[in-house]
């Protein structure tokens, strides 16, 4: 009688070690994920901020050369400004604060596209070795952003599949481990601009 408790009792030990390895691996897996989307997150951060800074120096440019065209440099301004002041904890992120976030994006984007625009009535300013700079420096912004923005997609789906996964998705409600939120297109971007001339 004793041996068979002594055995009993010890395929419980090992059933039971067995499981707090898996649920000890499985929170490790849920942490480094969830650290990953955080890092993925301040990369599409910190790029968004290159933009930020960027445009001080770019308004500052155009300035000297369309000083009448005030409306368009204050609204490019503005957008910056609002754009700045919108942030987000990646790890309390919303469906509705990614939303307004991009939101202040967009209008930044919209308003740097008027800037741009309005300097091809400049050909001087066109010309301008510290504009050019300055154009290429935020062409290549933005490029870093969408591809920012598109690695932090990948991290979030992995960790979203990792989480919702079963039984994994057990240990995540227990540790309060949820999906995270993924950019997504904005809306009306599924047509294509009518270009008129």
């Amino acid at each position: 009688m004793k041996k068979g408790c002594l055995i009993v009792a010890g395929v419980v030990l090992v059933l039971a070690l067995s499981l707090f390895g898996w649920v000890k691996g499985a929170y490790n897996d849920m942490v480094k994920g969830d650290e990953a989307v955080s890092t993925a997150w301040s990369n599409v951060e910190t790029q968004y901020q290159r933009r930020a800074d960027l445009i001080p120096n770019l308004v500052a440019t155009v300035k000297g050369y369309a000083a009448h065209e005030s409306e368009t440099l204050e609204a490019v301004v503005a957008a910056r400004s609002k754009a700045t002041q919108v942030t987000i904890d990646p790890s309390n992120m919303t469906a509705e604060q990614l939303k307004e976030y991009q939101a202040a994006q967009g209008e930044l984007s919209t308003a740097l596209g008027k800037l741009i625009a309005i300097t091809e009535a400049y050909p001087d300013l066109k010309a301008n070795e510290n504009f050019q700079e300055l154009q290429a420096q935020l062409e290549g912004t933005e490029n870093r952003i969408n591809e920012a923005r598109r690695s932090y997609n990948e991290v979030a789906q992995t960790y979203n599949v990792l989480v919702r996964q079963f039984p994994k998705n057990i240990i995540a409600g227990m540790f309060n481990f949820g999906p995270k939120e993924k950019f997504a297109a904005e809306a009306g971007a599924e047509k294509a601009p009518k270009v008129e001339f």
